[in-house]
Formats: structure tokens, C-alpha cells, sequence
């Protein structure tokens, strides 16, 4: 299992977990970790659109900033942004500013206040039955049948800028799947985080 590291902690982890501090604490205590909320949902869901062409490491460090920005992410307050808000945002060096991107996490949230099953219901749908650990990183796929018609059908209902890697990422992170590698000391609870 060379997809393995054991940290000075004595504790075996996914090797991209153990890669810098930020990365171990996301990957023990968040990734892969059944989460729910509607508001906690949308959150991650930006944050994965965000993160398109970069690395998740920035997004991380920036988790934070983009917090403040967004009003945590509350997405009743989210869906009533306006030209103002679009362009404090884009002024907000704290976050990735994409305007194409701030546009979107703003027509999502409109789009998910909308839904009249939740976000949370809507997404986790879609969460295939479970399956064995990965043996190592190679067999972790970018996307999956069900990340697919996760994507589909969130374009169907007007999301943006979640494709079938973005929806399978999101999968990952929010334990609708568990990638943690076999041998991995991480646990994901199944009780999930309401948020």
C-alpha cells in the first residue's frame, strides 16, 4: 500500500492527507465524512465549483475568507445577492475572484432555495449503496455513473459549474462515498454532521 503514509503520529493516512498539515486535519476530521444541511451542502458545493482549475489546497487556505464573503453560506441570504454583493466580492482579495464563478454560487443558491425537496435530500440521492475501500489511489475513480447523473440532474434544474468531476468530488468530501484507502486509520462516522 505505497498509497499510504505513516505520520510522525504513528497513524496511516491517504499519502495526499498527510502532504501538508492543512491537507491532515481535512482529511481526519472532514473528508469523506457523511455531512448534511442544506446550508452546509450549498457551502461545499461552491467550494468544489470554486475550486475548478486549482488545487483544493487553495480553496482550503481561503475556506475562511470565503465564509465571511458569503455570509456563511447561508443560502436563503446567498440567493438574494445583487449586483452590489457581485461586485464586493469581486473586490475581495480574500477569495478566488471569478466572476463567472461568484455568478454561479449566486444562481445556485437561488436554484437550491427553490428546490422543494432540499438540497441536502436532492444531493445525497444520489449516494451509491456502499462499497469496498480502494486499495490504492489508482483505483479511485474522477467521476462515477452516479457523479454523472448527479450533474445531469443538477444542470437540469439550473446548477452551474458542476460537472461529473466536480458532483463526484462533493461525493467524496461529503462521505456519499468513502475513498479513504484501505488501511487508512480514518473512520467516517455514519451519523453525519447537520449543518
Amino acid at each position: 500500500m505505497t498509497d499510504l503514509v505513516i505520520g510522525a503520529d504513528g497513524l496511516a493516512r491517504c499519502a495526499w492527507g498527510a502532504s501538508t498539515p492543512d491537507y491532515a486535519v481535512y482529511h481526519d476530521t472532514e473528508w469523506g465524512h457523511p455531512l448534511r444541511g442544506d446550508d452546509a451542502l450549498y457551502e461545499r458545493i461552491t467550494l468544489e465549483a470554486f475550486q475548478s482549475g486549482l488545487s483544493w489546497l487553495t480553496i482550503l487556505r481561503k475556506r475562511s475568507a470565503f465564509r465571511r464573503a458569503f455570509d456563511d453560506f447561508r443560502i436563503a441570504t446567498v440567493a438574494g445577492y445583487g449586483e452590489a454583493e457581485v461586485a464586493r466580492l469581486l473586490a475581495d482579495a480574500g477569495i478566488v475572484r471569478n466572476r463567472a464563478k461568484i455568478e454561479a454560487a449566486i444562481a445556485n443558491a437561488r436554484v437550491a432555495l427553490e428546490l422543494p425537496e432540499g438540497l441536502s435530500a436532492l444531493l445525497w440521492s444520489f449516494a451509491p449503496a456502499g462499497r469496498a475501500r480502494p486499495a490504492s489511489h489508482a483505483e479511485v475513480p474522477a467521476l462515477t455513473d452516479a457523479s454523472t447523473e448527479m450533474a445531469r440532474a443538477l444542470k437540469k434544474r439550473g446548477f452551474r459549474f458542476v460537472g461529473p468531476t466536480t458532483a463526484y468530488a462533493l461525493m467524496q468530501a461529503t462521505g456519499m462515498v468513502d475513498d479513504h484507502l484501505e488501511g487508512c486509520h480514518v473512520v467516517p462516522s455514519g451519523a453525519g454532521v447537520m449543518g
